[in-house]
């Protein structure tokens, strides 16, 4: 059975020859400028194959994130609203900041309704590694929503084509050794994260229902158009963000206020019969159940503590196979910072406790880091291939 068939295998819900056993690997920095530490961080051509290669060198099933060079400008999958152009009603003026290792990128733009703000920044960690966030949100008010509703630019007509043509390039480069997914657009919750302070969001539901309604059916909305785009790419599965509303909501709350949009999100995106993964890399107990009702096809990554709360015994039972659980070992605390032999009895035991009845994928809980000993992640794959057959 080859790595391609091994995933698909599993996305249906069927048992396969042994489980898959994968990495994550972020397609800039961290573990890959660890390994090429002389690829340009900007060519993400080249990146994203050095990911496949990666994997390869090290026998496990391929599985490509694409987030890099997809996202072309950046502001949809990382915060804010879309100010890489001008149109007659949305005119965007820029100035960049240097702040010792951040780059701000300040917008300002305006419309014929009134003018709006954001901050972008660009900070270098270390080199070649970046974060990228929002860090002031365009969205105050009620009135700054309805400006971005009724002026910001839609999808440009070109992004689909140069979407398919990246998948499609890494989909023959993979081949038969493994899948390609594609960061989507996030759930809406998530989305509503990149466009106003977290402080407002957590509380908008309970304190202003209609703006907070308002709000998460434009972050739907305004995903639409790329979710189908990535779709019609040919991606094996998208990846989709979905840690905003943790656990810490309470199922309650999650499920009042937050699971509908997230579901009708869902819908969308698997109706053409590719999977999502719905991504919650902290508090994810709570929900467990509650993503039995999302209807989404693979949940990753209960994380276990102290990066999350997750049981992944416990999740198991709770699941009873209503989906597909992507999991493992703690990338930071052991495969990053553990001996050799703690990282091969945690692997085993991961293995052991995902594997019986199936619908279970095997991986570190989050992208590696920089940092990490090639050795620790040696041990990782050669343990897991050892317990992974069925």
């Amino acid at each position: 059975m080859t790595s391609r068939e091994r995933f698909l295998k599993v996305f249906r819900g069927e048992l396969p020859d042994r489980v898959p056993v994968t990495l994550f690997l972020a397609d800039q920095g961290h573990f890959l400028n660890q390994m090429y530490p002389d690829v340009d961080p900007w060519d993400f051509d080249t990146l994203q194959l050095k990911v496949l290669e990666v994997q390869k060198q090290l026998g496990v099933d391929v599985f490509v994130r694409l987030l890099y060079g997809i996202w072309d400008p950046l502001n949809p999958i990382y915060g804010g609203l879309d100010v890489s152009r001008s149109t007659d009603s949305w005119e965007v003026r820029m100035q960049k900041v240097r702040n010792e290792d951040t780059l701000i990128e300040r917008a300002t733009i305006r419309t014929p309704g009134g003018t709006l703000t954001q901050d972008f920044s660009i900070n270098e960690i270390r080199p070649g590694t970046f974060m990228f966030a929002c860090t002031k949100h365009p969205i105050q008010s009620p009135q700054d929503l309805e400006l971005a509703r009724k002026y910001e630019p839609k999808m440009p007509p070109d992004w689909p084509q140069k979407a398919r043509q990246r998948v499609q390039r890494v989909k023959k480069a993979v081949g038969q050794d493994g899948i390609v997914g594609t960061w989507s657009p996030h759930g809406p919750y998530n989305n509503c994260s990149l466009l106003i302070d977290a402080n407002t969001l957590y509380c908008l539901f309970l304190v202003d229902p209609g703006y907070y309604r308002d709000l998460i059916n434009f972050a739907y909305e305004r995903s639409l158009p790329y979710a189908k785009a990535l779709d019609e790419a040919g991606v094996d599965v998208h990846c989709v963000g979905g840690n905003v509303p943790g656990g810490f909501l309470g199922k309650p709350n999650y499920d009042q206020y937050i699971l509908g949009y997230e579901k009708r999100y869902i819908d969308f995106v698997q109706q053409k019969g590719t999977p999502a993964m719905y991504h919650n890399c902290g508090e994810i107990m709570a929900l467990v159940e509650s993503y039995k009702d999302l209807g989404v096809r693979i949940v990753e990554p209960f994380s276990p503590y102290p990066l999350g709360d997750a049981n992944l015994a416990e999740a198991k039972r709770r699941v009873g196979g209503a989906y597909v659980i992507l999991a493992g070992i703690d990338q930071v605390n052991l495969l990053q910072k553990g001996s050799v032999e703690e990282v091969k009895r945690a692997t085993e035991t991961v293995m052991k406790t995902g594997k019986p009845g199936g619908k279970f994928i095997m991986q570190p809980v989050d992208f590696l880091e920089y940092g990490t000993p090639v050795e620790n992640v040696e041990a990782y794959v050669k343990t897991a291939l050892e317990h992974a057959a069925y």
